[in-house]
């Protein structure tokens, strides 16, 4: 609920404090005390549009701050914490709204600045106004939709349900199918390349590694003369050629010593580890060599064998210029483009999956959209039903309300194939037309507040009635009132009234009191009760406040009290 509303320095108020309870809240005062200044000061606390007019005269802005009471989970206590609001969940809500004379506004919620819109959106969670300027609900299409949707509560919303499941499949097939169809011609275009290149890197068949093995065989055969020479060198100084070295080469050398140190082994049993390293070196030359003979057979290979690895090399780095700096990416990538080609050579089953699967989609998502207009009308009749019985108790007794729900098969949208309108008939004989056009602004609060009584569910824990009573007296008043106080049983209700059949029924009686200091004309509020009460009743009868007309204010509370319960 709105536990406290300030006003201070708007139009004629120059400093007003409201603090309302649960019930019913009814705002009165004299003509041109600012009344309607609660309801404007209200919708700018809401993010309504900002005018500068409205700022008091020889004030600098207008402020308007208000304490909202809501459970620890509500939808308003998040959208103030997203916009970076401090808000405690054990505390009231926050909300103030600033608007300058020169005509800049400045919102603040739980404690922090925040752009005008995040007011708009808590407004929307936790209050409706309905005043006979702003009777937004019923003049969108869109809002008659939900407000009859609402009202058919479980049955309907089992429906929707149903049908925007079967939607959002209808959908993701639909843009499937589309999305391949209309991608025909590049993906065939994009399947030959694929194919073109796959063939490519097949007719090659490059094997792991193969590109540095190949440069490193290059690279010894470029150099065989050179390799050959230094190898033949190695060799004969190792083991001497034909007597060549004299001698001198490695294994002549390696057995002269081992010759010399048996010798000495003979004499010094210590010497004999010396012979035996000596041998092992004569083992390792040997070998040595053996390793260096073959090696130098390798170099006498085919001549032709640089031509063969030229070749291939060149064949590879057709394959690497286009496909991957290596061997290994360009397998990598051959891999990948077989995926991305076997995907797209099944688009053409997958085509002919989702035609085959969209049809029968077609004919639930049909199904699901007639049943949830045939729900839709029958729920569209009772409330149409409740909501006239309604009107005839709101001084509107001959009107007609009308639920026209239009379907049009095969237009899809996610809220279903329904166009719903919601019409009035001032009498049973005349053509309906669209309530917003058909009633004047007080027959529309009417009409809002019947709905409202009998779509209340306690989602929205806050209504406002500007002038709902607009051109009605008597009985109807009093008829007003009983209705306004029953809506009141499930959430909070706030009404600007003139009439006192209606604020005999408030469970918080406010009055707006304007002063004249002979200068300055200014208004502030405050509650009434007892016999300050039953003078302001008396004063809103007309009847002054004599002995008479306080009767008439006590007689009529009576009256109300014993209705009301």
């Amino acid at each position: 609920m709105l536990q406290e509303l300030r006003i201070r320095s708007l139009g004629v108020i120059d400093d007003a404090l409201l603090e309302l309870s649960p019930g019913l809240n009814v705002v009165t005062g004299e003509t041109g005390a600012g009344k309607t200044m609660v309801v404007q000061g209200l919708g700018l606390l809401l993010g309504g549009r900002a005018d500068p007019g409205l700022v008091r005269e020889g004030s600098p802005r207008a402020v308007i701050e208000g304490v909202l009471d809501l459970p620890k989970d509500h939808i308003a206590r998040q959208r103030a914490v997203d916009a970076g609001g401090d808000d405690d969940p054990e505390e009231p809500l926050l909300l103030a709204r600033t608007v300058a004379e020169k005509g800049r506004s400045r919102a603040t919620v739980a404690g922090r600045n925040a752009p005008v819109g995040v007011l708009a959106e808590i407004g929307e969670a936790v209050v409706a106004v309905h005043g006979q300027a702003d009777q937004w609900r019923l003049k969108s299409p869109d809002q008659h939709r939900e407000m009859l949707d609402k009202f058919g509560g479980d049955t309907v919303g089992e429906a929707l349900a149903a049908y925007r499941t079967a939607y959002a499949e209808w959908q993701a097939a639909r843009a499937e199918l589309e999305r391949l169809r209309g991608a025909s011609r590049e993906r065939a275009q994009r399947l030959d390349q694929l194919t073109a290149a796959l063939e490519e890197i097949e007719a090659i068949d490059p094997q792991p590694g193969e590109d540095d093995e190949l440069a490193a065989e290059a690279g010894r055969l470029e150099h065989q003369d050179q390799l050959r020479e230094a190898a033949a060198r190695a060799h004969n100084a190792l083991v001497g050629e034909d007597d060549a070295t004299g001698g001198t080469d490695v294994l002549s050398l390696v057995a002269s010593a081992r010759q010399a140190l048996e010798q000495a082994a003979a004499l010094d049993p210590r010497a004999d580890e010396l012979r035996a390293r000596a041998h092992e070196v004569a083992v390792l030359v040997t070998e040595l060599a053996t390793d260096v003979a073959s090696y130098l057979t390798d170099l006498d290979a085919d001549p032709a064998r640089l031509q063969v690895v030229q070749e291939r090399r060149a064949d590879l780095g057709r394959l690497l210029r286009k496909y991957g700096d290596s061997v290994t990416e360009v397998l990598a990538w051959s891999r990948d483009a077989a995926a991305e080609a076997a995907t797209l050579a099944g688009s053409d089953d997958r085509i002919a999956e989702l035609t085959t699967q969209l049809t029968a989609l077609d004919d639930a998502l049909a199904a699901a959209a007639d049943e949830l207009s045939q729900r839709r009308r029958h729920a569209g009749e009772q409330l149409a039903s409740q909501v006239s019985e309604e009107l005839a108790h709101l001084a509107m007794g001959k009107a007609v309300l009308g639920v026209g729900v239009e379907s049009t098969p095969g237009h899809y949208t996610v809220h279903g194939i329904d166009q719903v309108e919601i019409t009035l008939a001032a009498t049973p004989s005349a053509k309906p037309r669209n309530v917003a056009r058909a009633a004047s602004g007080g027959e529309l609060s009417r009409v809002m507040l019947a709905l409202e009584v009998v779509t209340a569910d306690g989602t929205i824990p806050t209504f406002v009635f500007d002038e709902v009573d607009a051109g009605v007296g008597g009985r109807a008043a009093l008829d007003i009132g009983a209705r306004l106080h029953r809506l009141a049983a499930h959430a909070q209700v706030i009404v600007v009234t003139h009439l006192a059949q209606v604020a005999a029924y408030a469970d918080r009686h406010l009055v707006v009191h304007k002063q004249d200091d002979g200068h300055v004309t200014h208004s502030d509020v405050r509650a009434v009760e007892g016999e300050e009460r039953v003078a302001e009743l008396a004063r809103m009868l007309g009847g002054g406040t004599g002995k008479a007309a306080l009767a008439h204010a006590r007689d009529l509370l009576a009256e109300v009290r014993s209705t009301a319960g």
